[in-house]
């Protein structure tokens, strides 16, 4: 990424692969982002970002 990127800048990722998401892994407590999708001109969450409370769930 350019030096110039900051903090709450949005970065497009046009293609990842078919296993991005569905391979993801938590395994760093690293949470997944959200899945945002694009249709004429509009834009809306297609999966929402994940919690902390969402990654400690399973954790008991």
């Amino acid at each position: 990424m350019p030096g110039s990127v900051q903090r709450g800048d949005i970065a497009a990722v046009c293609t990842t692969g078919a296993y991005n998401y569905s391979m993801a892994s938590n395994y760093n407590r690293l949470p997944r982002p959200p899945i945002v999708m694009l249709q004429g001109g509009t834009s809306y969450v297609a999966v929402r970002r994940e919690s902390l409370d969402d990654l400690v769930r399973n954790d008991l």
